[in-house]
């Protein structure tokens, strides 16, 4: 990451600055100030999801395939996980889940095996092809997400961090 100045938070204006200037004008009454973290986290998933497109489509995947195969990926080698292990990590149908893997395996990213312990059963492995695309993938996630922050110092960067996962920690804890 390229460390460039940094700015001064207190001088550094965006357009949710705007917003809440005119919602504090217009309702004095609410307590618009929760907007300065939720407003911009919400524009900033809006970017996420446009760079996150970009950057899967240079190496010809949708999100959800990405998603999928980074699954298999980051469980190891052999790169390998039941289609019940797939549905617990990205949560999603099950109906869902069996389309996404025929959809790999016909492009050749995964494919079936029988289940060495459930002869009912399969295991998806991620193929050759697949791992490369994967990793040709997450190289170009990172590198785009990686300019979001390199304005940033690397201690206030870990502090956002921190702060994030304490939020996401409790709404998972309410869901």
């Amino acid at each position: 990451m390229t460390n460039l100045p940094e700015e001064d938070p207190s001088t550094t204006q965006d357009a949710v600055d705007v917003i809440i200037a005119a919602w504090a004008r217009e309702r004095p009454d609410l307590p618009v100030e929760v907007m300065e973290v939720w407003s911009r986290v919400t524009r900033l998933a809006r970017r996420l999801d446009r760079d996150r497109s970009k950057a899967f489509s240079r190496w010809d995947l949708e999100g959800w395939e990405f998603d999928v195969l980074a699954a298999l990926r980051r469980s190891g080698q052999p790169y390998q996980l039941s289609p019940g292990q797939l549905l617990s990590e990205l949560e999603v149908a099950s109906g869902t889940m069996t389309n996404r893997i025929t959809r790999l395996s016909e492009r050749g990213l995964v494919r079936r095996l029988p289940h060495p312990k459930d002869g009912r059963g399969v295991i998806v492995e991620l193929t050759a092809a697949g791992r490369d695309q994967v990793d040709g993938a997450l190289a170009a996630l990172l590198e785009s997400e990686g300019r979001l922050l390199e304005s940033m110092d690397p201690q206030a960067v870990e502090q956002l961090g921190q702060g994030l996962r304490v939020v996401l920690a409790r709404q998972e804890e309410l869901d």
